[in-house]
């Protein structure tokens, strides 16, 4: 399958939203992968036989689920190159994977193309978020977002080259290690971090620990930031992941509550989002309300993706995607809908590909899930019925 010619992001979504669903599923079902190189730590390898499958979307509409890959372990972080190939992370092998686009004899092709070795998984920590230089082609700059011994930090590579550090001290733990990492409209590297369990952090500015963060691509403190020579965008947050802006430039992310409320939260400079002391919506004027909230157990997602008006987050213990429309203001238009819900188990990365598509990974083998004998895949979703939200 050779890869796209590029052309306005909005022409693609919209191309790719409307296929009728006869030729989506033609174009799923011829595809397949090589086999990439074997697992350090002695797993099968990625043997990934795509299938596609057509279901209901809520609200009338259709969706396309094609299986792109299975036999990964903890898919994490999903993030797209020029040339239209795929990066994707695995957190517990520390590898990252390239998910096509060259063709070979067996179509579309999946390889390791690198481990990181400095990678310390263990608990929720590993290699996680990816992000691709918004100058890719003069730079050819990776970022990725992982666990040491001592930290998380965020480091700067060449494909096959070894990683160099731009940010460190990142607080670890077991849990609420963060780890979210995308490019921003504004060409600034944004992080997402936990609390690490040290709940009292999230309120520290001096801190980087329960924060969102935004950087220079060598690391520094972006010009612009609300606290001096900070990399620190937004405070008070106990464990975010996903990150978008939607097509108004608004940013969003979503958050994992403790026992009663998750969120989805618009992003704003220098402001207070409650933890620990607020877990969703309260009449307090300290800290801004979350847009979106559900039950821990419906929700618990990880992954987020804007494709126009729609926000769409994966959520592991809610075993699901969950969809908001918003406004042309940004507000939310009528009630959240699931999508795949008990379906495919846990689900983490949600990325929006450059045909409009969107790549969702489940998260079966994380140590929480009951991974099935494909596990873990990568799936791609096309909305057949001419839209994910409306025009």
């Amino acid at each position: 399958m050779s890869a796209r010619p590029p052309y306005p992001r909005t022409r693609r979504l919209r191309a790719a939203i409307a296929a009728p669903c006869a030729a989506l599923l033609l174009a799923a079902t011829g595809c397949s992968f090589g086999e990439p190189e074997p697992d350090p730590a002695g797993e099968p390898p990625n043997l990934p036989t795509p299938s596609a499958t057509a279901s209901p979307g809520g609200a009338g509409q259709q969706v396309v689920t094609t299986v792109l890959a299975k036999g990964l372990r903890v898919p994490w972080g999903i993030a797209f190159l020029p040339d239209g190939g795929a990066l994707v992370t695995e957190r517990d092998t520390a590898r990252i994977l390239k998910v096509g686009p060259e063709s070979g004899p067996d179509g579309l092709k999946v390889t390791a193309v690198q481990t990181i070795a400095d990678v310390a998984a263990a608990g929720e920590g590993g290699l996680m978020g990816i992000a691709v230089s918004p100058d890719y082609a003069k730079d050819r700059a990776v970022f990725v977002y992982y666990t040491t011994e001592r930290d998380n930090r965020i480091a700067r590579l060449r494909l096959g080259e070894e990683p160099t550090p731009i940010l460190t001290g990142i607080p670890k733990a077991g849990i609420h290690n963060g780890g979210g990492l995308a490019f921003g409209p504004d060409g600034r590297l944004y992080a997402s971090t936990g609390d690490a369990g040290d709940r009292p952090q999230s309120q520290d500015p001096k801190r980087l620990g329960g924060k969102i963060l935004r950087i220079t691509a060598d690391g520094k403190p972006a010009p612009g930031n609300p606290y001096p020579n900070s990399p620190v965008w937004s405070i008070g947050h106990r464990n975010v992941q996903g990150l978008a802006w939607d097509a108004g430039k608004r940013m969003y992310a979503v958050e994992f509550g403790q026992n009663t409320w998750d969120e989805i939260n618009e992003i704003t400079k220098g402001r207070n989002y409650g933890w620990p002391q607020v877990e969703g919506r309260e009449d307090d004027k300290r800290f801004v309300n979350p847009v979106v909230q559900w039950p821990t157990s419906d929700a618990s997602c990880s992954g987020m993706a804007a494709v126009d008006r729609l926000l769409v987050t994966g959520c592991l213990r809610g075993k699901r995607l969950w969809l908001v429309e918003l406004t042309d203001t940004g507000t939310v238009l009528g009630q959240p809908r699931e999508l795949l819900t008990n379906r495919y188990g846990r689900l983490r990365a949600v990325v929006a590909a450059p045909d409009g598509s969107l790549w969702v990974s489940t998260s079966n083998h994380d140590g929480r899930g009951d991974p099935a004998p494909e596990d873990d895949r990568l799936l791609r979703l096309v909305f057949a019925d001419g839209g994910a939200g409306r025009s």
